[in-house]
């Protein structure tokens, strides 16, 4: 089965430790059947006067000073089964610390290569990921398999032994009180896999129930204040209710299935213990059996249905294990950013030429429509547009979050498909739309590339960034903790953070994806004015749909439905009919009336 071989994958280093504790097991289990055939020995033999046949049993008689010597001293039987006891406890203790260690090494594995995997999928896939249900596989379905190799897995080796041991001793007891004994066995085998293959459809359904019920959760926490600015709490509510009921629904039904489970399989066992006791003590009053070996096929009957009737858990859990392994595997299986060891890694000045550039997400809905222009080290280049005409897309491109599907882009003249991803977005600072702060202090935000660098380094991206003033007023200065997600922070000032970040690191080339849009006008100009005096530094992409954010760039790209509508400096833009001229008037006028309004006050 495939997931039963993706667990034994996982547990690749911890073998050793489970043999180990399967054989621990096996000897916890063969002292305990010790026990029954000692008592049979001490009441046919010892007490009773049935000859002993094994001459192993002759010695170890012999050994303990006789049948008449300990049949006056029996006190001596109890110490041995003390001693079994005792020896059982040990390797049991022994089987629990071995099989606790090795799960958790495998699931601890498991968690590795699950996060270092989903560190390395490609942009494309954690833009339609569920971060809910990529929690939930993290977490819930580790412990899923972690649970099963802990407890079940080990336990298959024991229930294998006691069956084929209890069963051998049986038969050379009686064969046909043995035979009455293991009538049931194949039943409840059979009825277990019956079990196994009803309810492996409803563990899946659940697993999926709580991956929505972990997304919904996850959403309202990371998004509580949007919730409450407005008032959406009972909505909320109502839609976490909606999730948690279907989850309870599932858990529920297959708390039903486990019960009729171990219901019947209790009834099936009860009567089968019954039939061995009302069988053996007819046969033992008539003289056909001993008083002994009825106390041991009594004793042994029920050490013989437990693992049969642990079937049913061993695999209802390897049910469970295996989905969750499938659902991991899933993430597992999915294509992550190979390696590029063999492309280039160029001196990246900054000249970029983007020429006739084919783009889409769906194929046959282009994004990007033959896109063409040339971009020279230390230029600044505005790229302006109506929401989804391409944009993003465009400068997403470039650090090669997304491949181009025709044309060609160059840095340097070198094809930016030859270059090395890493390479590229080393040298590519990216400065996104919504900026996602970790929950650090305020310097260790900064410093997030690289953590070795000087302070001063950090105070003055800082300042071009306009946010050293803002941060030397907090209480704690730059070791102002910035809460999960920047939370204690306004939109603006997690903005200038992101672009101080981006900055400090002095790429060749940096990107605004319209980052500049949370703060007010007049940061906006402190920050171009700090950015135009290390102008020759770095080449410069600014998106923005401010007009007064853009007019000052070498060169204004404006693209509507995927395609470069129009191209040049704001002077040469507003004297031409078009898209940009339209923008430029309307917030003109917005600006005339929103003035007039404030002379008026």
């Amino acid at each position: 089965m495939k997931g039963l071989k993706s667990i034994f994958k996982f547990m690749k280093g911890n073998k050793h430790i489970y043999v180990l504790s399967i054989v621990s097991i096996i000897l916890a289990t063969f002292f305990t059947i010790l026990g029954p055939l000692l008592i049979r020995l001490t009441i046919d033999s010892i007490i009773g006067n049935e000859t002993i046949n094994k001459e192993i049993l002759l010695k170890l008689v012999d050994f303990l000073g006789g049948k008449e010597y300990l049949k006056s001293n029996i006190w001596i039987i109890g110490l041995i089964l003390i001693g079994l006891t005792a020896l059982r406890g040990l390797f049991l203790y022994l089987k629990n610390t071995l099989s606790s260690k090795a799960s958790e090494n495998t699931a601890k594995t498991i968690r590795e290569e699950m996060y270092d995997h989903i560190q390395r999928l490609p942009y494309e896939y954690h833009v339609n990921a569920d971060t809910g249900d990529l929690i939930q596989r993290c977490s819930s379905d580790v412990e899923t398999i972690r649970r099963f190799l802990a407890v079940q897995l080990v336990e298959i080796g024991g229930s294998i032994f006691t069956l084929a041991f209890i069963s051998y001793v049986m038969f050379n007891l009686n064969v046909k009180l043995a035979l009455v004994s293991m009538a049931a066995v194949p039943i409840i085998f059979i009825f277990a896999f019956v079990f196994f293959s009803k309810i492996q459809k409803v563990f899946l359904e659940t697993d999926e129930a709580e991956a929505e019920l972990s997304t919904v959760l996850q959403e309202n926490l990371t998004g509580i204040r949007v919730v409450k600015a407005f008032a959406r709490q009972n909505f909320e509510i109502a839609k976490f209710s909606e999730k948690n009921e279907k989850f309870k629904y599932y858990i529920c039904k297959i708390t039903r299935l486990m019960a009729w489970y171990w219901s019947i399989s209790d009834l099936i066992c009860m009567l089968q213990i019954g039939a061995v006791v009302i069988v053996g003590s007819m046969w033992a009053a008539n003289g056909e059996l001993s008083l002994g070996t009825l106390v041991v096929f009594i004793t042994y009957e029920g050490m013989l249905l437990w693992p049969v009737r642990q079937m049913g858990r061993i695999l209802t859990d390897m049910g469970k294990s295996i989905v969750s392994v499938n659902r991991i595997e899933e993430i597992l299986n999915e294509p992550i950013e190979i390696a590029e060891e063999n492309f280039q890694k160029p001196n990246i000045d900054g000249n970029v030429s983007f020429e006739d550039v084919y783009f889409e997400y769906e194929k046959g809905k282009p994004v990007l429509k033959g896109v063409s222009f040339d971009v020279k080290k230390g230029e600044t280049i505005a790229i302006l547009g109506p929401t989804g005409s391409g944009k993003s897309s465009l400068v997403h491109l470039l650090p090669r979050l997304y491949e181009y599907n025709m044309g060609s882009i160059k840095i340097d003249g070198i094809e930016l498909k030859n270059i090395d991803k890493k390479w590229v977005r080393k040298n590519i600072g990216l400065v996104l739309q919504e900026p996602f702060l970790f929950a650090k202090t305020v310097k260790d935000n900064i410093k997030i590339a690289n953590s070795k660098l000087e302070d001063r380094k950090v105070y003055e991206a800082a300042k071009i960034a306009s946010i050293h003033e803002d941060i030397v007023s907090f209480d704690k200065g730059y070791d102002t903790p910035v809460g999960e997600r920047g939370v204690s922070l306004s939109g603006g000032q997690k903005q200038r953070i992101a672009i101080a970040r981006t900055i400090i690191n002095e790429c060749p080339i940096i990107v605004f994806d319209d980052s500049l849009s949370a703060v007010d006008t007049e940061t906006d100009i402190a920050i171009r004015e700090a950015l135009n005096k290390r102008k020759n530094k770095s080449t410069t992409f600014i998106i923005s749909h401010r007009i007064s954010t853009v007019m000052e760039a070498d060169e204004i790209i404006v693209i509507d439905k995927g395609k470069i509508v129009q191209k040049g400096t704001h002077e040469s833009l507003i004297k031409q009919d078009g898209l940009y001229k339209r923008v430029y008037n309307i917030q003109n006028s917005i600006d005339q009336n929103v003035e007039k309004v404030n002379i008026r006050g």
